[in-house]
């Protein structure tokens, strides 16, 4: 039996060894980059005429992979093939099924510089961040191996004299996974191993900012031996082969992280029963966040800040549970602003191969531009800008921190979600007009607060509306808290 769970630890890079064996991982990955990739289906390696192009974020010209993309026919065979390879997947022991996905931890663990450094490559984390993206997806290998075990033992049942009952989970078929290019390790590698592990067969549709760190993936599965047909790999935009598979009869659910248009269109599309369909499909999706800090009167400001910048500016703010927003009392707004922005300004942007830069470009050149139009808006809508608000140097998609202050609670930079390194800060009269504040957007993915008062907190609780809430800390960085979705 395995051990019981832990997380990953983070690696320490201020040790020598460490920073050597990172800096060692980018030199051996910058020498794998351009290289061309197939589609693989059913084991079957194919390449195609139609090619998709992975950049460098940090240096645009730099090809970081080459990938044959599916049109609708490959698309249909890679659904067929994952429905056909099911039939006898489903039934292989979970015990089984559970040591692929720990042989995967075992090895991912052994290379996790060469992970950390692609993702650095191909999406622009610096040193910390792509470690982190590593470490959950160790932790999702290992949680869910580990959940598949317990969930493949007895089950509670309501006792009935002269009846044996008994619970059993069993899989449900093919699923489509479509991960984003944020967290293009974590969240890729928790959404395939959940289904995996439980005895379910994969089409990964890789997104097309970051198909190179899909790929790595599917080759360690490889490695490790997981059969063929189990785990297929289709690269290709959604609008070509994303709307089939997910349309198709034989899919059984669909796996998402990604932007709310998406997300809303998928699960419409999955809801219409197709001829041949005989069942509903079910649809996991995670669409997005438009988070806030309240910072309370009652707190330490110093902490405050410094907690709200490392959560607004992480990865360039490109996180579900960024802080987008900062809403304080007006006691002490003044203070707060101040704080931020010096906090703000000394933030130091550039290669994010390079260990002495806090932020990396943005993932890519149409991303930037958005960002910049939503600073210029901020500022139209009455918005102050109090550090950054222009394009970093550098050839890459480089954005500066932009703080920007007296941010009407309404305003557009307050409502819509700009995944970037964008912070409004609003003014709120008091606790309660700050919670106010706190809940009037559509959406409800993370928030925070920042005070002693132990009223507060529990009100807080209660009434910050939020699937991911945090007290006296920042709103980022979550360890490995979920259950198994897909069974």
């Amino acid at each position: 039996m395995p051990t019981k769970f832990k997380n990953e630890p983070f690696t320490d890079f201020s040790k020598p060894a460490n920073k050597k064996a990172m800096q060692q991982a980018l030199a051996k990955v910058r020498k794998e980059l351009g290289k061309d990739h197939p589609l693989v289906i059913g084991g079957e390696e194919i390449m195609t005429q139609d090619k998709l192009y992975s950049y460098n974020p940090a240096k645009p010209g730099e090809v970081v992979g080459v990938f044959s993309k599916a049109n609708q026919e490959l698309a249909g065979k890679a659904i067929e093939t994952a429905a056909t390879t099911f039939e006898t997947w489903k039934n292989v022991p979970a015990k089984k099924r559970a040591e692929y996905i720990f042989k995967a931890a075992a090895l991912m663990r052994k290379r996790k510089f060469e992970f950390s450094a692609m993702l650095t490559y191909e999406v622009g984390k610096t040193w910390p961040e792509a470690d982190a993206d590593t470490a959950e997806a160790i932790d999702f290998l290992e949680f869910y191996g580990r959940e598949m075990l317990r969930y493949a033992g007895p089950q509670p049942v309501t006792e009935i004299k002269e009846e044996k009952n008994e619970l059993r989970y069993i899989p449900l078929g093919v699923g489509v996974v479509v991960p984003p290019w944020n967290f293009a390790l974590a969240i890729l590698v928790g959404m395939t191993s959940a289904a995996i592990v439980t005895g379910n067969t994969v089409v990964l549709k890789p997104s097309s900012d970051s198909p190179t760190i899909g790929w790595k993936f599917f080759e360690l599965m490889r490695e490790v031996g997981l059969p063929a047909g189990v785990f297929n790999f289709v690269a290709g935009s959604g609008a070509a082969v994303g709307d089939l598979m997910v349309a198709h009869p034989k899919t059984r659910f669909i796996s998402f992280t990604g932007s709310k248009e998406v997300g809303t269109h998928i699960n419409e599309l999955a809801a219409k029963v197709q001829p041949g369909q005989i069942w509903l499909k079910r649809v996991v999706a995670e669409m997005g966040g438009k988070d806030s800090i309240l910072i309370d009167n009652e707190t330490d400001l110093d902490a405050a800040a410094q907690a709200t910048v490392a959560s607004a500016f992480g990865f360039q703010g490109q996180k579900c549970s960024a802080a987008s927003r900062a809403i304080v009392v007006g006691s002490i707004y003044d203070k707060f602003v101040e704080k931020v922005a010096e906090k703000t300004k000394a933030l130091k942007v550039g290669l994010p191969e390079d260990q002495s830069n806090y932020m990396g470009p943005v993932v890519n050149k149409g991303s930037m531009e958005k960002i910049l139009n939503y600073i210029e808006t901020g500022v139209k809508e009455g918005g102050r800008i109090v550090a950054g608000g222009k394009r970093a140097q550098g050839d890459g998609y480089f954005v500066e921190p932009t703080v920007i202050a007296d941010v009407d609670p309404k305003a557009t930079i307050a409502q819509e979600e700009i995944f970037g390194p964008v912070l409004a800060v609003i003014k709120a009269r008091n606790f309660d007009h700050a919670l106010e504040i706190a809940n009037n957007t559509e959406f409800g993915l993370t928030g925070g607060i920042w005070t002693k008062n132990k009223k507060k907190q529990e009100r807080a609780k209660n009434e910050f509306h939020v699937g991911n809430f945090y007290i006296n800390r920042k709103i980022t960085r979550n360890v490995i808290q979920q259950i198994l979705q897909l069974l």
